[in-house]
């Protein structure tokens, strides 16, 4: 896959308001999730072509950050934190609620590729634990009532055909 003319134009218009060119790798690895849903190997190595890095540089990167995925997810990726702020808090117990409501296991997709089950570490929101992202929205302080509520939600938003769950705040027209 090489990067498409959209990321290309992206990237070259963000290069003056980074110091260095490594540091256009999380941008990059970005547009390429939005734009695919995933980060492959080949979008690995077309990225550190286009910026002329080393590809160890940006592979570290992605290997480093689980918000990248390596494989397709479903089209709801749920990543729960398992961190010990999270764990003492109960995600070990959302995540068993999760798993049966669901049907499947942390690391699966549902068998009709709607739904993906991740347990991460940290995301950054310690204080404010369990933490669940759904695509790239945070849902902090949740027990098992505010997550079923949020899973319902989330149910009826796919059932009604909506293509934009869990992406309220991400908006990649904001950078320059």
């Amino acid at each position: 896959m090489a990067l498409s003319k959209h990321i290309k134009d992206k990237l070259d218009k963000l290069r003056p308001n980074f110091p260095t060119l490594q540091a256009l790798v999380i941008p990059a690895l970005h547009e390429v999730q939005h734009e695919t849903g995933m980060v492959s190997e080949d979008s690995m190595r077309d990225i550190a072509e286009f910026l002329n890095l080393p590809f160890m540089k940006v592979r570290e990167v992605v290997t480093f950050y689980t918000m990248f995925n390596k494989k397709p997810v479903g089209k709801v990726h749920y990543q729960l934190c398992g961190n010990i702020g999270c764990w003492l808090n109960g995600s070990d117990k959302l995540m068993d609620h999760m798993e049966k409501r669901l049907k499947i296991k942390h690391g699966q997709t549902t068998p009709d590729g709607k739904y993906t089950l991740s347990k991460v570490e940290c995301l950054g929101a310690c204080g404010s634990g369990p933490v669940l992202q759904v695509n790239e929205d945070y849902n902090e302080n949740l027990d098992v009532e505010k997550l079923d509520q949020l899973m319902d939600d989330v149910f009826k938003k796919i059932d009604a055909g909506e293509n934009n769950i869990g992406r309220e705040t991400y908006n990649p027209e904001v950078w320059p």
